[in-house]
């Protein structure tokens, strides 16, 4: 990882609240290495006072501290940038005073995801509202790597049923310790979880209603035992077998142009060795019968989360979405 380092007077501030997580270390490598921003405060409740470093060996060459809660506030200025990264449920009020402060906000969490005030941060298909938002609520890493592939699908065909059977990383459960997230737990082992109820088949629902796709939906996460990336395989179940050949045209031409989304050709396999430490997404589409299958791959935390974000960042401050993106990453 190269070193952290200052940045000159005249870069937009950066500051990141909720740091201590998997996606706010992925995040923080991406905006130390970006042309135009600089690394502000690093808040963190948990971790106040110690070094990034003693956190996230990536950093040990670094001597940035994580600040005393309520730092980013106090000194916030308009027009900055806060990476709101804190764990769901628990950042919402505090964003709200952000935003008073007249800063933009980039949020990780689900808090905003629903809220009319919040562009919807899927960078692909919401540019222009992103670009005019103060708030952006960054969609979640399931919903992503799902709606990539069904947007331009849904449009083009009427499913009469979807189906999503996908597989996370275990960095997706966060670091807060847990039973179920521990190695001995997931190693060798591949679990289903959130059959009663996943918060993100709402957030894929909402997404695809509000393009006019209200079709039923199946959605089944599971844990697999990898770090990080993830693996969606999505069914469309149609009433007539498609062309192949206009369904692979679908999604080369939602992405042509796309610095991030790699559309492979048909009957390809995405892979989440590619994707993993980077900002992309690969997708492919075959056909079984009346059914379209379509595969993405993403990094749960970058495409999913931190990347993502800072692909939003870009967007919102008018530079060019891949500004900032270097080799593959080592943050977590």
């Amino acid at each position: 990882m190269r070193a952290l380092r200052m940045r000159a007077i005249g870069m937009t501030r950066v500051h990141v609240w909720g740091a201590a997580g998997y996606a706010a270390a992925q995040a923080i490598e991406w905006i130390a290495a970006h042309p135009r921003l600089e690394l502000a405060l690093l808040e963190s409740k948990s971790h106040a006072g110690t070094l990034l470093g003693e956190s996230f060996g990536a950093f040990r060459r670094s001597d940035l501290r994580f600040a005393e809660s309520g730092s980013i506030e106090s000194e916030l200025a308009a027009g900055e940038i806060v990476l709101a990264a804190g764990a769901h449920g628990q950042g919402r009020d505090t964003v709200e005073r952000f935003l008073a402060r007249g800063a933009r906000v980039v949020d990780l969490s689900a808090d905003f995801r629903f809220d009319e005030r919040a562009a919807y941060g899927l960078a692909e298909w919401n540019r222009d509202a992103i670009a005019e938002a103060a708030l952006v609520a960054i969609p979640g890493c399931y919903p992503t790597a799902s709606l990539l592939p069904l947007l331009p699908l849904t449009a083009a065909f009427a499913p009469l049923a979807i189906v999503i059977d996908a597989k996370s990383g275990i960095t997706g459960a966060g670091r807060t310790p847990a039973l179920g997230s521990m190695f001995a737990e997931v190693d060798g082992e591949i679990r289903a979880y959130g059959l009663s109820g996943h918060r993100h088949q709402p957030e894929i629902e909402r997404a695809l209603a509000l393009r006019g796709c209200e079709n039923p939906l199946t959605f089944t996460p599971h844990v697999v035992p990898l770090s990080r990336g993830m693996l969606a395989d999505i069914y469309l179940v149609l009433d007539r077998a498609p062309d192949p050949h206009a369904v692979e045209s679908v999604l080369q031409n939602a992405y042509r142009g796309s610095p991030f989304v790699r559309v492979l050709e048909r009957g390809g396999a995405p892979s989440v060795a590619a994707v993993v430490g980077t900002n992309d997404a690969e997708i492919a589409v075959d056909l079984c019968g009346k059914t379209i299958r379509a595969i993405c791959a993403i990094d749960n935390l970058g495409k999913g989360a931190a990347g993502q974000a800072l692909q939003n960042i870009n967007i919102m401050l008018g530079y060019p979405q891949e500004e900032g993106f270097h080799a593959r990453t080592v943050a977590a």
